[in-house]
């Protein structure tokens, strides 16, 4: 993993702590660490992440040992620092030679200004997504990908992607058992399904709302088993209900109804890939009236029932 200074410190962490985390039992039963973990410096100094928090590397581009894989983590230092040249020309020789190289967020604007994503599907943090199709428009880039594969180039979305990312690397080695411990032990989901617009819905309604609006959402996660009418929720923030049906609408692009619906199914697909769920609970705990009616909603969503999720996306 590559560090430099205005790094993302959990773009670096973050996969880092998964990678630590896959074990595997040896013949005599003991747990042996499937990966040796390796940060490389632009030099041998230390290197200072945007939050203040130092790191030093175990050695620097000049004198790093052929390793397997390549991580380039995200950072304001790296998109718009001083590394250029030396580290470009780095990345081009040694993925000549190394299995895989992947970016986290808005590492792959290293990778991209190499070449060596040109005519490759990408992705990075949706806040940068168009911006890094504007410099780079040999890219095919993906604004809503949580991470993608095209051949030996992985590239994964903001922060905490580059944790899926990682539990995807660990299951290509060594197996989904690996992986699933992996992330039990770090308390994440092994797998999520979708893209980075689904994972953001509540943070999208906040950084949109700058009126009464603002603070509805987190009301709203935390009541989803309660009656959320729009009666209810427009004397919630104090308006009259078509006054406030009219205002969602231009603000949100979407009915009341409709987001918290949309809601209430996020909620679900991410209690559905819990242990031991039951559906009728499940159901209940969101607010359904019954469990046929959640399921009917489930499937016309997403285009399969809340069964048939659980078995694919779900914990043992």
């Amino acid at each position: 993993m590559l560090g430099y200074d205005g790094i993302n410190a959990l773009d670096l962490t973050g996969p880092a702590e998964a990678f630590v985390s896959a074990e595997q039992i040896d013949a005599r039963g003991n747990a042996q660490r499937c990966y040796e973990l390796l940060i490389i410096g632009m030099t041998d100094q230390p290197f200072t992440a945007e939050s203040g928090i130092v790191f030093h590397p175990a050695t620097d581009l000049a004198h790093a040992p052929e390793v397997d894989t390549i991580i380039v983590p995200g950072g304001i230092g790296l998109r718009i620092g001083p590394y250029g040249t030396a580290l470009d020309r780095w990345l081009r020789e040694r993925a000549t030679r190394t299995r895989r190289v992947a970016s986290v967020c808005t590492g792959a604007y290293a990778l991209a200004r190499t070449g060596l994503l040109d005519g490759r599907r990408v992705t990075t943090h949706w806040r940068h997504a168009a911006d890094l199709r504007a410099q780079f428009p040999a890219l095919l880039v993906d604004a809503d990908a949580l991470f993608i594969k095209d051949g030996n180039f992985y590239t994964a979305a903001g922060v905490s992607a580059g944790i899926d990312l990682a539990l995807a690397l660990i299951e290509e080695d060594f197996g989904g058992q690996v992986a699933l411990s992996a992330a039990r032990e770090m308390v994440v989901y092994v797998k999520r399904s979708g893209g980075q617009d689904q994972y953001s819905e509540p943070l999208q309604f906040q950084t949109r709302a700058i009126d009464t609006f603002s603070e509805l959402v987190t009301w709203i996660m935390a009541h989803l088993d309660q009656d959320l009418s729009v009666d209810v929720l427009a004397e919630r923030a104090h308006l009259g209900t078509r006054h406030f049906s009219r205002r969602f609408k231009e603000v949100f692009d979407t009915t009341p109804a409709d987001f918290v619906l949309s809601l209430r199914l996020t909620e679900a697909r991410r209690r559905l890939t819990m242990p031991r769920s039951n559906l009728d609970r499940i159901a209940t705990s969101i607010g359904f009236q019954s469990a046929q009616s959640f399921r009917r909603a489930f499937e016309k969503h997403y285009g399969l029932s809340p069964k048939a999720y659980r078995e694919r996306f779900g914990a043992e």
